[in-house]
């Protein structure tokens, strides 16, 4: 009986473990991604520029996730929702982007635009499927920001489904300044999700947190965690942020809104965070997504 040589063991494991796995990656189009569990949609990643129908081309935008699904199949995001149209599923933008001595916004996309380069990795294994993704922010035709994301999805257990992500900034050349808004105040910018309609509007929201229930909109407000509850189209459901401990400025303030369904983690809020060649700036979250009852904590 002939042996396998080393490396063609290897290969062999690899590709078994690949197919023992509940995950896959499929492509549905030239700019859309989708990762399925057990043949059930978790989430599409939007890496072409995407335009909804009825909205103006200013609004073109990429590398975001949308739709976003539970493990029970309720859809948890919205996009290009007319009260607020540049919101975008689970997104990082920053409303203030300063570069060459000019201001930019990457939250409602005015001169400049997040834009896929190239896949890095696409990896489905037997407990979590890995998507990792360079990205670049861009004025024109000139790279300012070089972005990296990795998303790794876990295996559902129950009815929790949890994403980790690792965000990784880096200025291209020159260096790149970034904060939140400093309209009144506010500090938002950074990653956030935008929630869809929940059965009976904002009466019916509720947002919980690491202090308890929270009964009014949060602006700068700090916490550890934050989650959207509601029923969406006639299921209980929600999804939770959990800013990373090893993230800068943790536990950071967050912009939280009832009405529209809306959480923000606002890093770095009212300051500014100069990105420099050669020393990126590295940010983690978890997303929790949930049937039912709020998971414990």
């Amino acid at each position: 009986m002939s042996r396998l040589p080393a490396p063609a063991l290897l290969v062999t494991a690899a590709a078994l473990l690949g197919a023992q796995s509940p995950f896959a990656f499929r492509q549905l189009d030239e700019a859309r991604l989708e990762l399925s569990e057990n043949g059930r949609p978790l989430y599409v990643y939007n890496f072409g520029m995407i335009l909804k129908a009825g909205f103006p081309e200013s609004l073109r935008r990429s590398t975001y996730l949308h739709p976003v699904w539970t493990p029970g199949g309720v859809l948890l995001t919205d996009d290009f929702n007319p009260d607020h149209a540049h919101h975008r599923g689970i997104s990082w933008m920053w409303p203030v982007v300063k570069v060459g001595g000019r201001t930019y916004d990457l939250w409602t996309i005015v001169g400049i635009h997040q834009k896929f380069v190239r896949w890095i990795r696409r990896q489905t294994l037997p407990d979590e499927a890995v998507l990792c993704v360079e990205n670049g922010w861009f004025i024109g035709g000139r790279k300012v920001v070089d972005e990296q994301v990795e998303i790794r999805a876990a295996r559902t257990e129950g009815n929790l489904r949890r994403l980790d992500f690792s965000l990784r900034f880096e200025a291209s050349a020159e260096p790149v300044e970034i904060a939140g808004t400093p309209d009144q105040n506010k500090g938002f910018g950074g990653f956030c999700m935008r929630f869809a309609p929940r059965d009976g509007g904002r009466r019916a929201t509720v947002i919980r947190t690491d202090r308890g229930v929270a009964r009014e909109d949060g602006i700068l407000a700090v916490h550890r965690w934050a989650q959207v509850e509601g029923r969406f189209q006639g299921r209980l459901a929600g999804g939770r942020i959990e800013d990373d401990p090893s993230s800068p400025g943790y536990p950071n303030g967050w912009l939280m809104r009832h009405g529209f369904g809306f959480l923000n983690v606002s890093y770095p809020g009212l300051k500014t965070v100069r990105l420099e060649r050669g020393r990126p700036l590295l940010l983690k979250y978890r997303v929790t997504l949930f049937d039912g009852e709020s998971p414990p904590k």
